[in-house]
């Protein structure tokens, strides 16, 4: 089964700007977004911020996921929206902000749904209120640790004369606590979507998700009112662009691409899945793989951070590997994962043995 739909954990604490992300997604068009809201408390407040915004919109109400007896309430919302007739791209699970991130990625991960592959964590970091309310020093947040991609929000809100230095240490204590972990600063949400999940159309189908488009226009509206009021000599707004940013501060990602005909050696490519080429926050790919001299095997294969997702699939033509990623260099990476896809039609037992071990560990 090569559709497996990635479902993401987007947690932060409340008031770190989930919902203005995720509302940032859901206009990205042509994309089908569904969204499980989970609330803390009676009035799902959250929910009705996105509700009409998305395919589907599950919630669970009463109390945290992390506090659920079992895994049967938010199962049950993923196998809904992961049901092939809702051909949904992403699904997105937007924690309350007293759930556990370690706990609801768990969830996601031995979820009994069929269709779900795990798909990242996504934590969110008001950088206003980061050191008055959620680190008090000592060992950094544990939450950190299980996070694949860190997102600082609100950085435009620090006052100019120290916000390097505010940001420089919040991410100190990120990085104290998760060396590896991918982190960006997107201000009002504006994170690339391609970071999460991929969107084959750049236009919403005929007659298809309208409010996507309203909300489109609404935002761009908005957008160039704010640059009419902060415009400055010369058409400049002071920033640079740099870092994978544009001047609204949207942290766009970037992508590369390789191929081979045929099968490849199964050893360069578990080299290459568990250790990422530079700034790749996902790769995916197809490969063929020679099991015995008379069977080939075919694999899909995707990474989020550092988790490795492995399942089998009819063999392909040709292998092919994409690393997407913010700051990647596509001429960098390019070349390593035409590296990982060393053509070969002979039999590797010990990169088959690694291979499968990451099937195993991903069913």
């Amino acid at each position: 089964m090569t559709d497996r739909v990635p479902v993401v954990a987007l947690t932060g604490p409340l008031g770190a700007g989930k919902t203005t992300l995720l509302n940032h997604l859901l206009r990205r068009p042509g994309a089908r977004v569904g969204v499980i809201v989970n609330d803390f408390g009676a009035i799902n407040l959250d929910a009705a911020l996105v509700s009409g915004q998305v395919d589907e919109t599950a919630s669970i109400a009463g109390g945290c996921v992390c506090c659920l007896d079992d895994a049967s309430g938010l199962d049950d919302a993923l196998a809904r929206l992961t049901d092939p007739r809702r051909g949904l791209d992403v699904v997105i699970v937007e924690a309350s902000g007293l759930a556990e991130p370690g706990v609801l990625a768990r969830m996601i991960r031995y979820s009994g749904v069929e269709r779900v592959r795990p798909g990242g964590v996504i934590d969110l970091v008001d950088a206003v209120e980061y050191f008055d309310h959620h680190d008090g020093g000592g060992l950094p947040p544990a939450r950190f640790s299980v996070a694949t991609l860190v997102v600082v929000t609100k950085s435009d809100l620090l006052p100019p004369e120290g916000r390097e230095a505010t940001l420089a240490a919040i991410e100190a204590r990120v990085r104290e606590a998760n060396p590896d972990v991918h982190l960006v600063r997107a201000d009002r949400g504006r994170l690339d979507p391609a970071l999460l999940h991929d969107v084959a159309e750049f236009e919403d189908p005929p007659d298809e998700l309208p409010l996507g488009a309203l909300l489109r226009a609404e935002q761009e509206a908005a957008l160039a009112a704010d640059s009419e009021r902060h415009e400055v000599p010369g058409g400049h707004d002071g920033h640079d662009g740099h870092d994978g940013h544009d001047g609204h501060g949207h942290a766009h990602a970037a992508s590369a691409t390789a191929s081979t005909p045929g099968p490849v050696a199964p050893g360069p490519l578990v080299d290459l899945l568990e250790s990422p080429p530079p700034r790749a926050y996902r790769l995916k790919g197809v490969v063929g793989v020679q099991e015995t001299a008379q069977r080939r095997a075919g694999y899909v294969v995707h990474v989020v951070g550092r988790q490795v997702h492995v399942h089998r699939c009819p063999p392909p033509e040709q292998s092919t590997l994409v690393a997407i990623g913010l700051d990647l260099d596509p001429a960098t990476v390019a070349p390593l994962l035409g590296a990982a896809l060393t053509s070969s039609t002979r039999p590797d037992a010990a990169g088959l043995r690694r291979l499968r071990r990451h099937r195993l560990l991903s069913e």
